[in-house]
């Protein structure tokens, strides 16, 4: 929800009231008793200095303070006609009233209001004398005449003769209804505040008054902020005994002194124009004193580092019981530091608000003109996206303007987004570090605004330590987090980061420091000139214009500091030359070339992506690898032979999966002692896989199916088991299908499983097994159990030692008959979420009561884990998934109260 003003922010006023009045003739000094009262009830009236009374004409801040009060209240007495200072006054606010922004009340004090109307007795003969004075000027003695008939015409208050509490009380009740109406009504072209009022005042606690609450309001440029905030300010100001509101109080710091902005809100709430302040710690201690017994409203905007509010002095104690401060940021974290009491996110408009803004804003009404301006309509509110800022800048840009006008600003945006709106929102990137900087460009820029949280890596590899920098970028609103922890970006923050990176080269992308728009990587590859700035690329959604053509690689060659390089679906020809020793991330799929440039050194290389290459060896010899970590070969199916691992110490992912023409491994691989994953499937002509293997100390998945020709699976021998290598090695083991081998090396295994203690997935599915060893008891780790497609008649009675069993898969199972008591599952295990048992397609199963019982009393044990570790209530319980066979649930079954005995 937010809120947009129609042109600019609401007028901020600097005084409830002004009053013109001649103080040495009204009775029983009505005017005197009548600031007391307004003192009294919290409002803040402007109170006139004698020594602005100088001169011939009224003084330029006795214009400000009329042109700045919401209520002008005049006082007509006796001499009131007498005094030209008073008569000029009265010019003036005869003017406001033209203006419609300001109320006017008038009081007539010991003179009737047919007197000063016509201009009678004690009126008539002043006139007289100021046509004798002014007879040069007689046009503005008529303006005077004018201006006391206009201001007497109005509805007011005849106090003589009459009580003057009374009196007063009445006036006094006329400016609270009068200041309660302006702001509680919302003007018609302010849409979505009414809602984000009520819940600030509900945040602010406004009918307590024990204690002092701050409250900070916080989000990305262009919502709104300031405008949310100087409604609430006016609907609530008359609750308090003092107020105060600083528009801008970063700018007011670095262009003054903490002095000056203490003396401003002294000044605001104690009503002083002129104090006589001289140095911090006084005015320190006036903030610190001088405002404890006051129930004081101050709001604070625009606060862009958290030192500033420490400057100010304010806190809990310097103020007095139900005082409320609010802070405005553009950054949480400068709340939360603080602290605030409570937190206020400013959100987008809705979109059928963002609707009535636009329309109000384009066509002066709250709907679409016509319908050849919908869909137009539609493009505008897209690009804005819902930003309020936006939606105000080019809807009054557009407004008055044909359809033609309307298509030729939407494709003139789309490369030169609108000077207004950037600049607002380039304040926050302005305000960020540099590593913070380069991550909001990347995002914005290389991944669109749109940064999977798989994906953070990126970053990280770029040395721009996300950790840390993804947070700030949040704190700041210019990102979000969405229900599945990706990180967005608004689009204008989008465009704003593509804008900045174009900027001095706005017409020479090989200048620019990224690339990620296909026509612009093609026009740079076709240059095919050297580039010194270019360090990232990303290219993977061309446009259909591009999908059929084939460019040269030689400019690759020539971008001596890419440290990030991703290509998808790019077609090349000629040869590769060089790449930079810079590279920290190479993702390449379909890469064309038989190998990697020989020059290539790549020690700062962190992640190697080439799937679907037609890479046969990646280079000749030993290469720097200690920075590598992950490397996927997967679908090269040209790659004859691996390197040489030696050098690469911190590999931990390995995946090499339809390489269908690797015969062997290197020995070497068993140097990778922080290998977690080796994928090896599909790799149908592999025959061997050497012994070292075994030294995998980190090794935590191996996937080994469709190896048909992996030879007896001599790494599983008997010889290589009793070297006995690191328990995790067993974690994950996958193995091929559909061979006889296969099934011999399976069977040959089933002696060995009481050496795999740490197993936690086991997948012996379509192994032709008919008998499944007592053995299978002792692997105490084990999670996921698929047996799926064997030949056994029943399981051995120890599967009921596995107490971490959360997934059985009996489906196929044709000879199955007898299932065996399953494991009671373990009051002390871990965190568990989900657990699935399928028992399907098993025609020999005998369906016995025994059966079922031993079915559900295996899913209400699953469904009291589930309720214990991460689940509060049934609602969730649809993580359990359970198989079995039968036509219709049985009748004992019907009748248990899983909610009672069972739960």
């Amino acid at each position: 929800m937010e809120i947009q003003s129609s042109s600019s922010t609401p007028m901020i006023w600097k005084y409830d009231v002004f009053v013109s009045f001649r103080g040495e003739d009204t009775r029983n000094n009505f005017t005197d008793h009548l600031f007391g009262a307004l003192y009294d009830k919290g409002f803040v009236p402007f109170k006139d200095d004698t020594m602005l009374r100088k001169g011939k004409n009224i003084s330029t801040e006795l214009k400000q303070a009329i042109e700045g009060s919401q209520i002008l209240i005049v006082v007509f007495s006796k001499n009131y006609a007498s005094s030209t200072w008073c008569l000029q006054e009265l010019v003036k606010i005869a003017d406001c009233i033209e203006g419609k922004r300001q109320t006017v009340l008038p009081v007539f004090c010991d003179v009737t209001p047919s007197e000063v109307r016509k201009q009678s007795g004690n009126y008539g003969e002043a006139f007289l004398k100021h046509e004798e004075r002014f007879k040069e000027d007689l046009q503005m003695v008529q303006r005077w005449r004018e201006a006391l008939a206009q201001v007497a015409d109005l509805s007011g208050w005849d106090v003589t003769n009459k009580p003057q509490d009374a009196q007063i009380g009445e006036v006094i009740k006329q400016v609270t209804c009068t200041l309660s109406y302006k702001f509680s009504t919302i003007p018609d072209d302010v849409v979505g505040i009414q809602s984000p009022l009520k819940e600030l005042e509900k945040l602010l606690v406004l009918d307590s008054n024990g204690d002092v609450r701050v409250l900070g309001i916080c989000g990305m440029g262009g919502l709104g902020k300031s405008t949310l905030a100087t409604f609430l300010y006016h609907r609530i100001s008359n609750q308090f005994d003092a107020t105060c509101f600083i528009d801008d109080i970063s700018k007011l710091l670095r262009e003054q002194s903490a002095m000056e902005a203490q003396k401003q809100i002294l000044s605001q709430t104690l009503n002083e124009e002129n104090l006589q302040l001289s140095n911090l710690p006084t005015t320190t201690n006036w903030i610190q004193t001088r405002l404890r017994h006051k129930k004081a409203l101050i709001v604070l905007d625009n606060v862009d580092e958290v030192k500033q509010l420490y400057k100010l002095a304010l806190k809990h104690g310097s103020l007095g019981a139900g005082s409320r401060i609010i802070i405005i940021s553009r950054d949480e974290h400068i709340l939360r530091e603080y602290p605030v009491d409570e937190v206020y996110k400013v959100q987008l408009l809705k979109s059928q608000d963002a609707l009535q803004l636009f329309c109000i804003k384009a066509f002066k009404c709250d709907d679409v003109m016509s319908d050849e301006y919908i869909d137009l309509t539609n493009e505008v509110l897209e690009y804005a996206g819902r930003l309020p800022l936006a939606i105000n800048v080019l809807g009054s840009f557009l407004f008055g303007r044909d359809v033609s006008e309307w298509r030729s600003a939407l494709a003139r945006l789309r490369e030169y987004p609108e000077k207004d709106i950037m600049d607002v929102l380039r304040v926050s990137f302005d305000a960020l570090n540099d590593a913070e900087k380069e991550i909001f460009l990347d995002i914005s820029c290389l991944f669109d605004g749109r940064l999977p949280k798989y994906e953070k890596k990126i970053l990280d590899i770029r040395g721009f330590h996300p950790e840390i920098g993804i947070p700030v970028l949040i704190d700041k609103s210019l990102l979000v987090v969405d229900d599945y922890g990706n990180f967005k970006m608004h689009d204008l923050l989008k465009e704003l980061g593509k804008k900045i990176v174009r900027e001095n080269s706005p017409k020479e992308p090989r200048k620019w420091s990224r690339l990620w728009d296909c026509e612009d990587f093609h026009n740079v590859m076709l240059e095919n000139q050297a580039t010194k700035t270019l360090q990232a690329i990303i290219i993977k959604h061309w446009d259909s214009e591009f999908l059929e053509t084939t460019m040269r690689a030689d400019a690759l060659s020539k971008m001596s500091h890419l440290k990030l390089l991703i290509l998808e679906n790019v077609n090349f020809s000629g040869g590769l030359n060089h790449l930079s020793n810079e590279l920290g991330y190479l993702h390449w799929e379909n890469y064309p070339f038989k190998c990697l440039p020989p020059s290539f050194q790549p020690y700062k290389l962190v992640e190697l992506i080439m799937p679907h290459s037609s890479i046969k060896q990646l280079w000749e010899g030993t290469k720097p690898l200690h920075s590598l970590k992950r490397m996927n070969l997967s679908d090269s199916r040209s790659l004859i032979k691996l390197p040489d691992f030696t050098e690469a110490p911190n590999l931990e992912s390995l995946n090499l999966e339809g390489c269908i023409k690797l015969v062997r491994i290197n020995e070497s691989i068993g140097t990778l002692r922080k290998l977690v994953g080796l994928n090896l499937k599909d790799c149908i002509n592999l025959v061997s896989i050497p012994s070292s293997i075994f030294h995998l100390s980190s090794l935590e998945g191996l996937d080994l199916s469709g190896c048909s020709k992996l030879r007896s699976i001599n790494l599983l021998n008997e010889g290589s088991i009793q070297r006995k290598p690191s328990s995790s090695f067993y974690r994950f083991l996958k193995f091929p299908i559909h061979s006889r081998r296969h099934e011999d090396s399976v069977r040959s295994l089933l002696p060995y499983l009481p050496r795999l203690p740490c197993l936690k997935w086991l997948d012996l599915s379509f192994c032709n097994l008919v008998q499944i060893p007592d053995a299978i008891g002792l692997l105490h780790s084990l999670e996921y159990l698929d047996l799926e497609g064997n030949h056994f008649v029943t399981l051995p009675c120890s599967i009921k030692q596995l107490s971490k069993l959360r997934c059985l898969n009996l489906e196929h199972c044709k000879e199955l008959r007898y299932l065996p008591e399953l494991p009671s599952r373990s009051q002390s295990e871990r965190q568990v979420d989900w657990a699935r048992l399928c028992i399907f397609n098993c025609p020999k199963l005998c369906l016995t009561k025994s059966f079922y019982r031993i079915v559900f009393s295996w899913m209400i044990q699953s469904a009291k884990l589930l309720m214990q570790s991460s689940f509060s209530s049934w609602d969730s319980l649809d993580a359990i998934q359970i198989v079995i066979p039968g036509g219709e649930i049985p009748r004992w079954f019907s009748e248990q109260n899983g909610r009672s005995d069972h739960s």
